[in-house]
């Protein structure tokens, strides 16, 4: 599938139906302790395909939460339901989200396309082949992998400073990428919110 498809995959409705049930499986499980199940016959089959999607929360603008998968590993709309309660109760950096906040939150959902690895020859083709404010990244060395979607690109503008940090959230030195070890991949997103 080539990037301008899989950019005008999802129609508006798509978008407000995903952004809905993100919001009502917080809320759901907020009340039950559980997840929502959803009819699969009101799913259209777009959103039953499997996708790497992520959902970000926001509360005054500041991150609130951020949960998901890379790999397509399960349908859209059931990744958008798991990773939604996940940003909201089980992100390790904040407390589980209060009843009272749900006034305030911004949920906004990433959709993201195939990963494809970059093939470099060292740290300045590397940073070559990166288009900043574009590519969401993955790096992997051993069992160590951190991904920053497209977004963190508006607070981490340099390539340098983008890949540094990313090797520091993998658990790595941030120089690492300049080594050439890494594997590194891109991705896209379709990135809608509130």
């Amino acid at each position: 599938m080539g990037v301008m498809h899989f950019m005008n995959e999802y129609s508006k409705e798509d978008k407000k139906f995903l952004l809905s049930l993100a919001r009502k499986s917080i809320e759901y499980f907020m009340e039950k302790r559980e997840l929502m199940h959803v009819d699969q016959e009101k799913i259209n089959d777009k959103l039953k395909k499997k996708k790497g999607v992520f959902v970000t929360l926001e509360k005054h603008n500041m991150l609130r939460g951020c949960i998901g998968n890379i790999q397509p590993a399960e349908p859209l709309y059931l990744g958008v339901i798991k990773n939604a309660v996940a940003a909201a109760f089980y992100d390790p950096r904040f407390y589980p989200l209060q009843h009272e906040e749900l006034k305030d939150l911004e949920i906004e959902i990433s959709v993201l396309s195939e990963p494809k690895k970059i093939e470099y020859k060292n740290s300045d083709d590397l940073l070559k082949k990166i288009k900043a404010g574009k590519d969401g990244i993955i790096i992997k060395l051993g069992n160590r992998t951190a991904t920053f979607l497209p977004q963190v690109w508006d607070k981490l503008k340099k390539k340098e400073l983008f890949l540094s940090e990313l090797c520091l959230k993998a658990g790595l030195k941030p120089d690492e990428w300049k080594k050439g070890k890494i594997d590194v991949y891109r991705y896209n997103v379709i990135c809608f919110k509130e």
